[in-house]
């Protein structure tokens, strides 16, 4: 099977998506050990730079392919249909396009990953560029084949939003890097601390914990791990409020294992990866009672209102006091959640549809 995979979101700054990437493609390398896998993106000075030192080191043999065309002409690309992928690639098997375009093709499976469906229930919480792109791309969609969901959740979403034939969804959680344990060094931040992370954007709702924190009056440290989004930016520049900036995977988790409780308050998610990082490093989370997370949390993580703080305050004082009991039951959900799961379930949806 010749397989063609969209990374052109590794050009770009790390976010979920682009672990999704790496890791589907570290689970397809477990059991697709017979396909050729091309790894194609537009041409761009960030990809460039970025997007082969991303994958380097992945256990998988990647063909990398840039397209001669820079990379702001994939929306163009997309909605002209042609030329055709074959074009760059050749005859392929399986095209695969993940979250920024939805290149034309003349023949093979087509393919493509939703996440979320974030930008059309609330679009206030997104930019206009973002709207459009994954506006655009849900439609092409409903063309696909195959289309693979991280939750239970997103598909029946996808059905009912979208109008997608569910015999067309396959649903594929992500999995958690083998950085991620309980064993191994603790960051210590002088004090112990409450960990969020996330992007500075307004779906995250950081203002919640910021708030909470204030009511617990220096109990904790609040510690945010994220890079700068858009949108209101959350009052950071408190006393005890201690900004980390993305960390790279091993910080991470070094943050992860030193934390007292890993808060997840966002109001939207597909998955809510976050929750079982920080679970299989042996930490007990509190995570949004929002639906698209229920997953995630898997009955372990405590829950708590995204729109109030004061209960974000009792459900952390109370995570923390039942650290040990929390830890061992979130060590045993996080194993569930592999690369190489996701990866079967890309292959049997494929050969499936073959």
């Amino acid at each position: 099977m010749r397989i063609a995979f969209d990374v052109s979101p590794l050009s770009h700054e790390r976010s979920g998506i682009g672990n999704y990437i790496l890791g589907s493609l570290t689970g397809l390398s477990a059991v697709a050990t017979d396909a050729e896998i091309i790894a194609f993106a537009p041409t761009s000075p960030e990809g460039l730079r970025r997007i082969p030192a991303a994958v380097e080191g992945l256990p998988v043999e990647l063909k990398l392919r840039f397209l001669p065309f820079a990379h702001f002409w994939r929306q163009a690309w997309s909605r002209a249909g042609r030329p055709a992928v074959e074009r760059f690639l050749g005859a392929v098997d399986v095209l695969h396009y993940t979250d920024w375009m939805y290149p034309p093709q003349r023949e093979g499976l087509r393919s493509t990953m939703i996440h979320d469906l974030v930008p059309l229930h609330h679009r206030e919480w997104v930019t206009g560029r973002t709207y459009s792109m994954h506006a655009a791309k849900y439609r092409d969609a409903k063309s696909c084949d195959t289309v693979f969901v991280n939750s239970d959740y997103t598909g029946r979403d996808v059905v009912a939003t979208l109008g997608i034939d569910p015999d067309r969804i396959h649903v594929a959680p992500p999995g958690v890097g083998t950085v991620f344990t309980p064993d191994g060094e603790r960051a210590d931040l002088g004090g112990d601390y409450v960990l969020t992370v996330a992007t500075l954007e307004p779906r995250k709702n950081l203002e919640v914990l910021v708030e909470a924190h204030a009511v617990l009056q220096g109990r904790f440290l609040l510690a945010v791990a994220g890079g700068r989004g858009w949108g209101e930016q959350p009052a950071l520049d408190t006393q005890g409020i201690v900004k980390l900036g993305r960390p790279s995977d091993e910080e991470l988790a070094r943050l992860y294992r030193g934390a007292a409780v890993v808060a997840y308050p966002s109001r939207f998610e597909g998955f809510g990866i976050p929750i079982v990082e920080a679970m299989a490093c042996g930490t007990p989370v509190v995570a949004s009672s929002h639906p698209s997370m229920d997953e995630a949390a898997g009955g372990v993580a405590l829950r708590a209102d995204p729109a109030n703080a004061g209960a974000w305050a009792v459900a952390l004082a109370e995570a923390a006091a039942r650290r040990d009991e929390l830890a061992l039951r979130g060590i045993e959900h996080a194993r569930r959640f592999t690369w190489q799961r996701v990866g079967e379930t890309m292959l049997r949806a494929w050969e499936a549809n073959r």
